[in-house]
Formats: structure tokens, C-alpha cells, sequence
């Protein structure tokens, strides 16, 4: 059996215990060869042109051209680099995947999540080289980062039953427990998977498998009864896709 080459890499992040941390992490991998790293936007673009890296591991807050910024100077290369961004701000996501991002990892990095990561880059590379379309990557999120009192936690997207908007924070929750991260309504609604959540308020997103039925309250308006027996109104702007998932 032929060995694959191994998966040349690129860091380019600003922090040096950011960099340390992926490069510890990067040794345990098989099958990877850092080539280099960069502290900033501009010297990311100049490697990378030298060094010609299968996967840049890309920060998305640098001095300089920003990580959106070098992901789209590297997409006029031919062939371009794959990009896989490893930050600590979630609100990007949805500008990263615009700009063929293979992957979104968050800040801090767990080792199983890099390892998946790696794995869509090969996948991804594999089909263009052998000329076939890239298989789909998808653009949405997959999991967020919060704030509690140890620290941060992951909350995987596959978790949250439902989104409810206070002021500039979204509140995700997942049981009987919840956690606030800044974000705004609508990038929430982009960067979640239609198939898998509705948006039923402006203030409120909920979702598909946990939505037990629909009633109509005392003035008429439609009311989403939940799994756990609560009750989420729904907004006028929304009884369409009421209609739509209920297919009538």
C-alpha cells in the first residue's frame, strides 16, 4: 500500500502560546509536516507563496490583513492552499465558509476536534487532485464556546434545543441549562443548519425535533409547544414557515 505524502501545514497566528499549543497538538498527528509559521496577515500571504502549504491553519484576528483577508489573497493561487481557521471568535463563521474555508475550529483547540479537521483537509485536497468536485463542506456551525464560571465550555450545535435573543447576547440553550455568548440574531439564523432549526420570533430560534406541536392562542396567534412542556410564540413574520414545516 502506497504511504500518502505527508499534509504540508502553515500556521499563521498572531499569539505565540496559540502558535506553541497547535504546534504541541500538531505532533501527535500522523501524516503532517509544519512547514512554517506567521505572526501576522502579511507574512502568512509571503510564506505561503514560498512555501506552497497543502493547509494553512489560519487565526482570523491579526495585525495587519486580518485571516478572512488572507484566506481571499490565497484563493487567486492555483492551486490554493485549503484554509482551515482556528480562532476564538465564532461570529466569523459564516464569512470564513464564504471564502471556501474547509473547517472552523475554536479556540481552545481539542485535540479530537483538530484530528476531524485534518481529516476534511485530506478529503477535501484528495477530490481536487484527482480532478473530481470537492466534496461539500458544510457552512454551518458546529459548535460555540461560552463563558461560565470555570472558564470557557463547548457547546456542540447538535445540543442546543433553542436560541433566544437578550439585547446584544444570545442565550443557547441546551436542557435545563444555559449560556450567553455575543452574537447577533441574524448571523445565528445564517450560521445555523436550516434542516436542523427554525426560527419561529425575531428573538427566537428553536429547534426541528423538539417542537411537539402547534396551537393557536386566544388572539389567534400561533404558539410552538416544545418537548419539555414550555411554549415559544411565534412571531407574525414567521407563520409562513409554521405553515411550511407543518406542510400545509
Amino acid at each position: 500500500m502506497t504511504e500518502l505524502a505527508p499534509l504540508r501545514l502553515l500556521i499563521a497566528d498572531d499569539e505565540p502560546l496559540a502558535t506553541e499549543r497547535l504546534q504541541l497538538l500538531l505532533a501527535r498527528c500522523d501524516g503532517v509536516d509544519l512547514v512554517g509559521t506567521a505572526s501576522d496577515g502579511e507574512s502568512a500571504v509571503r510564506m505561503a507563496e514560498a512555501l506552497d502549504p497543502d493547509l494553512v491553519l489560519l487565526d482570523i484576528a491579526m495585525p495587519g490583513l486580518d485571516g478572512i483577508e488572507v484566506a481571499r489573497a490565497l484563493s487567486s493561487r492555483r492551486p490554493s492552499p485549503a484554509v482551515i481557521f482556528v480562532t476564538a471568535f465564532d461570529q466569523f463563521a459564516v464569512a470564513a465558509f464564504e471564502v471556501a474555508a474547509v473547517d472552523y475550529v475554536m479556540k481552545p483547540v481539542e485535540p479530537a476536534r483538530l484530528e476531524r479537521a485534518l481529516a476534511r483537509a485530506r478529503t477535501y485536497l484528495a477530490a481536487r487532485t484527482a480532478d473530481a468536485p470537492p466534496l461539500p463542506t458544510s457552512r454551518y456551525l458546529e459548535e460555540f464556546w461560552a463563558s461560565d464560571m470555570s472558564g470557557l465550555v463547548r457547546i456542540a450545535t447538535r445540543d442546543i434545543d433553542r436560541v433566544s435573543a437578550e439585547r446584544d447576547y444570545m442565550r443557547l440553550h441546551v436542557g435545563p441549562r444555559s449560556w450567553l455568548i455575543h452574537h447577533s440574531m441574524n448571523a445565528m439564523e445564517d450560521g445555523l443548519d436550516p434542516a436542523r432549526f427554525i426560527r419561529l420570533h425575531r428573538s427566537a430560534i428553536v429547534r426541528r425535533d423538539i417542537i411537539a406541536g402547534f396551537a393557536r392562542n386566544a388572539s389567534g396567534r400561533w404558539i410552538a409547544r416544545l418537548a419539555d412542556a414550555s411554549e415559544q410564540p411565534v412571531g407574525r413574520l414567521y407563520s409562513d414557515a409554521v405553515r411550511e414545516m407543518a406542510g400545509r
